[in-house]
């Protein structure tokens, strides 16, 4: 199978730009096209790699704007929502009906590949871990979207939480490297951070990373993180990931809203990428990490939403535009394309995903086309910084993951979004 996206406006791909066709064969953009293959007319748009969301938390999605966790202490809301989780039964079936929407949400604003940080869990073993995690993947394959599926914890003790990470990497993801011959799926590990998980856990994790060949991610320096951190342990988060093994070129930390010079040099010597999410952080008053910092150190920084309990929408575009828009306020401003390029390479970066978040041939041919010929779009100089001036919440009118087109005209093509959206309320029950 081929398809040639004709005639864009702008193509842009991280360092570089220029307008005309793109061609895709299989699953990997090529250099040349196939006269028998599918022609889509891309005039008039910008033509972006498809969006990696590098920090969600799809079980959210079913739980945004929950009475008593908005703009409140994250002391207050982690409690909030665990009580939420709960009285809706954590289970396969859950976990299937918020991805489905949470992936919907993801894929029509423009979101290829979405790390599903999942930190909850209903007490049991390997055969449950497997029943949540396969939820998640059952949504991802009736809508097409990649997933990484990240074996959190909130808690758990190392035992239930290693067993629960070797079961899920087997079932759905088995060969070494977490990752699926086609791509589509990859599982990863990730503690929720020294807040709720103590050393004994992130040890346990990072045995089954290790001979699994799995990435790891975590999250650290946001509010509640430090004060417990220093309330426990009388250091700082970032010290007892450095003393746990936990800064490591195959670590991504998400978050990072407090940080001083020292600890941002000692991430930069370490190896460690970096998450930024804005969305959840800035509206809930939880901070604002330095991304300007973080960069001029050599630290490679994606982009995330983080989940819908804090951030309430999924919407990376949107996201990117806050990061731009708040990152004077804690040091050198960001650049459109400085955003765009969190969104896209470095949020693949982080996930050990090269071949993600770029278009050239041989990478993964995931695409976004953006329609810029409306009255949101008109008079701008600049139609590939426009994506994230203009126009907040705007949605891709194609995607293609893969080589396969999941949205066509602003529409899921794998799924009634209507159907999904009843769905949910029916198990959540609002």
């Amino acid at each position: 199978m081929s398809i040639t996206l004709r005639g864009a406006r702008a193509v842009w791909t991280p360092g570089a730009e220029h307008a005309g066709d793109i061609h895709i064969r299989g699953d990997r953009f090529a250099d040349t096209g196939d006269a028998t293959g599918e022609v889509i007319d891309v005039s008039g748009c910008v033509v972006t790699p498809g969006l990696v969301n590098a920090h969600h938390h799809l079980l959210q999605s079913g739980f945004r704007t929950l009475p008593g966790t908005r703009g409140v202490a994250m002391r207050d809301w982690l409690p909030a929502m665990a009580a939420a989780y709960s009285e809706a039964g954590i289970d396969g079936s859950l976990t299937e009906s918020t991805a489905l929407v949470g992936l919907a949400e993801a894929l029509l604003s423009g979101v290829t590949t979405v790390a599903d940080h999942h930190l909850n869990w209903r007490t049991g073993g390997g055969e449950h871990a497997v029943d949540v995690a396969e939820g998640v993947a059952r949504a991802r394959a009736r809508l097409g979207a990649r997933l990484v599926f990240v074996r959190g914890t909130a808690g758990d003790g190392p035992d239930v939480a290693a067993t629960g990470a070797d079961a899920i990497a087997a079932a759905l993801a088995p060969g070494r490297g977490g990752v699926t011959p086609d791509g589509l799926v990859q599982v990863a590990v990730g503690p929720a951070g020294v807040h709720s998980d103590r050393p004994e856990t992130f040890a346990a994790l990072a045995d089954v990373a290790r001979e699994r060949g799995l990435r790891r991610r975590t999250q650290a320096n946001e509010q509640v993180d430090t004060e417990i951190a220093l309330a426990r342990y009388g250091r700082r988060p970032l010290e007892l990931l450095e003393e746990w093994g936990w800064l490591a070129p195959d670590v991504t930390v998400a978050h990072l809203c407090d940080v001083t010079d020292g600890e941002i040099a000692l991430l930069a010597d370490r190896g460690v990428t970096a998450t930024h999410a804005p969305g959840c952080d800035v509206p809930m008053g939880w901070g604002i990490a330095p991304v300007a910092r973080l960069l001029a150190a050599g630290i490679r920084v994606g982009l995330g939403t983080s989940g819908g309990g804090s951030n309430d929408a999924g919407h990376l575009l949107a996201d990117a535009r806050l990061a731009m828009q708040v990152s004077g306020l804690v040091g050198p401003p960001l650049a459109a394309r400085d955003v765009l390029e969190a969104a896209t390479a470095a949020s693949a970066d982080g996930l050990g995903r090269p071949e993600l978040g770029r278009i050239a041939p041989g990478a993964a041919a995931d695409v976004c086309v953006w329609d810029v010929s409306g009255a949101a779009d008109a008079g701008t100089a600049d139609p590939v910084a426009g994506l994230v001036w203009l126009s907040p919440g705007r949605r891709p009118r194609h995607v293609i993951v893969a080589g396969r087109v999941v949205v066509r005209d602003y529409r899921l093509v794998g799924a009634d979004e209507e159907e999904l959206v009843r769905r949910l309320a029916e198990r959540v029950g609002r």
